[in-house]
């Protein structure tokens, strides 16, 4: 009788090549964060790959995310403000030069 292989039962899953850097770069992530999950369930994980997935787990780093998170959404709605005054400022020209063409005045008179 033979010795069975590890792995037999669930068959390997054939991902289509990355067609950019950033995919590959997420392939190889997924990889390792599941050949890492296959290390902690049979306790054979490094203690730099234990250490690791604990400081992932703590408190001070959950908080660190959401921080991060509010910055994130912060800076989205600063730059957000910031597009819409452009535009605000774009349509108060316009107007501004449609008044001075309908008074009869040139554009380009001060």
């Amino acid at each position: 009788m033979s010795k069975p292989e590890e792995g037999v039962g669930r068959p390997k899953r054939r991902r289509p090549p990355a067609t950019t850097p950033e995919a590959r770069e997420n392939q190889l992530i997924s990889l390792a964060v599941d050949l890492a999950e296959k290390q902690l369930s049979e306790g054979t994980a490094s203690s730099q790959v234990i250490s690791h997935y604990l400081r992932l787990g703590s408190t001070k780093e959950r908080l660190e995310k959401e921080i991060l998170q509010s910055q994130k959404i912060l800076i989205q709605a600063k730059t957000e403000s910031i597009q819409s005054a452009k535009k605000n400022e774009e349509l108060y020209t316009n107007a501004l030069n449609a008044m001075r063409t309908y008074s009869g005045r040139d554009q380009d008179e001060n």
